[in-house]
């Protein structure tokens, strides 16, 4: 019998073993940008050239979507909380993320707000700003 080689291609354990798990500002920077992405920039609209994600996919389950969504970035928030940023500035990230919350949660017409007003990449560039101040070395280049 010939010995194969199976190929795993598991999308989920692939885009898992990109995800670091430590409690490092560079683990952490690089977890908050994958949800940033899965949340704002997961799919390009073609001809307008507009990035969406699961923030407005979400969107089309009532209330619970936003719910969800909300949920995922206040876990944004929760990182933030655990690289020690100010209490002034977690209260403007829960306030893009309560915002981003009440202006979906309109029926159908909420998709609209959620599509413009993107939470998550606000509060990704407030992480990042902290992080560039406090953690120079986690800084990466941008090409």
């Amino acid at each position: 019998m010939a010995n194969t080689t199976r190929i795993n291609d598991d999308p989920i354990r692939r885009i898992a073993g990109m995800i670091p798990l430590g409690t490092d500002p560079v683990a952490v920077r690089q977890r908050v940008m994958a949800m940033e992405h899965l949340l704002e920039g997961l799919f390009t609209i073609p001809g307008i050239n507009r990035k969406i994600g699961l923030d407005v996919i979400l969107d089309v389950i009532p209330v619970g979507g936003d719910v969800i969504a909300a949920a995922m970035g206040a876990w944004m928030v929760w990182e933030a909380r655990n690289l020690g940023m100010s209490k002034l500035q977690m209260a403007r990230m829960f306030g893009n993320v309560g915002t981003d919350f009440l202006l979906g949660i309109i029926p159908v017409i909420g998709i609209i707000p959620d599509f413009f007003f993107r939470s998550n990449t606000r509060n990704l560039r407030i992480i990042k700003q902290h992080l560039d101040r406090n953690f120079p070395s986690t800084a990466t280049v941008q090409g």
